[in-house]
Parts: C-alpha cells; sequence; structure tokens
C-alpha cells in the first residue's frame, strides 16, 4: 500500500499532507499515518501546516469501514474523535490548508486545527452526516458547538447546511479564503506569525484555555462508544 500521508519539515515547520488519490476518507491506515506524523512533528517541537489534496482537504470517514456494522462505525468514529482531541490539544500551532472540499470529519478535523485556511473556489464546506442518515456523535456535536458561532450551531449540524469556502468563514469553519495564486505566500505569512510566538506560552496558554472543552470532549468520546440497543 502506498503512503496516504507526508511528512517533511523546514525551518520548524512540519509539512503533513493527506492524499489517498481520491477523496482522502478518514481510513483506520489513514489514521495511523497522521497519528505517526504527529508523533515526529511534536518530538520536532514544529509548528505544523496540515494540508489535504489538490480539490479535496477530507471527505470525512471512510463509509465503508463505516457501513460494517454499529461496533466497527463507533470505533472507527472514536479513533477520529480522539485525534480531532489530540489536535485541539496540540503543544504546537496547528495550520490546516484547504485546497478543495472538507465535508464530515474532514470538517471537524478543520475545527480542531488554531487556524484554518483554505482556497476560494467552488468547493463544499460543512457537515453533511444528517443528510445521509447519520445522527451526529457526541463528539462532534460539542466540538461544533464550541467552535461554530451559535447563529451557525444549528444550520451545520443538524440542518447539514454546506457552504462555500468564502461563507463558510462567517460559519466557523475557516479563518480565511485566499485565491489560488495567494495562497502560498499566505501560508508563509502565517506561519512566520505563529514562529514569533514563544512556543511554552502558546502551549500552556492554549491546554489551559480548552481545559473544559477537552475534559467534556473525553466524556463524550466515552458515550460515543455506547452502542444503542
Amino acid at each position: 500500500m502506498s503512503d496516504l500521508v507526508s511528512y517533511k519539515i523546514d525551518s520548524g515547520v512540519a509539512t503533513i499532507q493527506m492524499d489517498d488519490g481520491k477523496a482522502n476518507v478518514l481510513s483506520y491506515a489513514m489514521w495511523d499515518q497522521l497519528e505517526a506524523a504527529f508523533d515526529r512533528a511534536e518530538k520536532a517541537r514544529a509548528t505544523v501546516l496540515l494540508k489535504g489534496r489538490a480539490g479535496v482537504f477530507s471527505g470525512g470517514f471512510d463509509l465503508k469501514e463505516m457501513s460494517k456494522g454499529p461496533e466497527q462505525a463507533a470505533c472507527l468514529i472514536s479513533r477520529g474523535s480522539k485525534m480531532a482531541r489530540r489536535l485541539l490539544a496540540f503543544p504546537t500551532p496547528v495550520i490546516a490548508v484547504s485546497t478543495g472540499h472538507c465535508i464530515a470529519m474532514g470538517a471537524f478535523l478543520m475545527l480542531a486545527c488554531d487556524y484554518r485556511m483554505a482556497v476560494a473556489g467552488d468547493f463544499k464546506v460543512g457537515l453533511n452526516e444528517t443528510m445521509i442518515g447519520i445522527t451526529m456523535h457526541h463528539f462532534g456535536i460539542e466540538l461544533a458547538r464550541y467552535r461554530l458561532p451559535p447563529n451557525y450551531f444549528n444550520r451545520a449540524v443538524i440542518n447539514a447546511e454546506i457552504f462555500s469556502p468564502e461563507d463558510a468563514i462567517d460559519a466557523g469553519f475557516y479563518d480565511c479564503a485566499v485565491a489560488p495564486e495567494q495562497l502560498e505566500a499566505s501560508i508563509a505569512q502565517t506561519t512566520a506569525l505563529f514562529g514569533k510566538l514563544d512556543g511554552q506560552a502558546f502551549g500552556s496558554t492554549k491546554n489551559k484555555s480548552r481545559k473544559d472543552i477537552l475534559e467534556l470532549l473525553n466524556r463524550c468520546i466515552e458515550a460515543d462508544l455506547v452502542i444503542p440497543k
């Protein structure tokens, strides 16, 4: 099997890129490789640049694995939730860059990052779970409640409204959207700004300010493993 996640580091910035050649579905194999890449970045104390492939950040969970049964689905959801929680508590900055569609668990990964950049264009962004017959898990509800503006929460989580990259800024999924030709300059500017932060102060403040939500998400992860009878 070819690598799904690449890792490179330069000048204190670790670029972690998902690329399965298709929709960047979040399978066990993808989670394994993401975990390994973040392990390397954490050991290096590097700022992380998390990217997808051209046209798609991630289309969400691997539905083939999700369809194997309730227990299998719950385990895969738990794996994704734990990864998103790790990003929320990661000791160094995590900057996400979306160059395409960002859907379902892909959007939750985006919500877990410290700064979210996107390429403007004809791309879909949002949480489509209730549109495709999936009841939203506790973790997703609470992460969305934490990161999305209140006036967009119902629209995004319950109504499964899908946004353009530009509209996704107001909806809370992205912090900025730039033209494709401006992306590399914007990435360089953003990583430079984060590079000026004191690493110890950043990590401590990030985890101190997120203490309550991290504890709540721990409980959500446990609750989501309970299979309804």
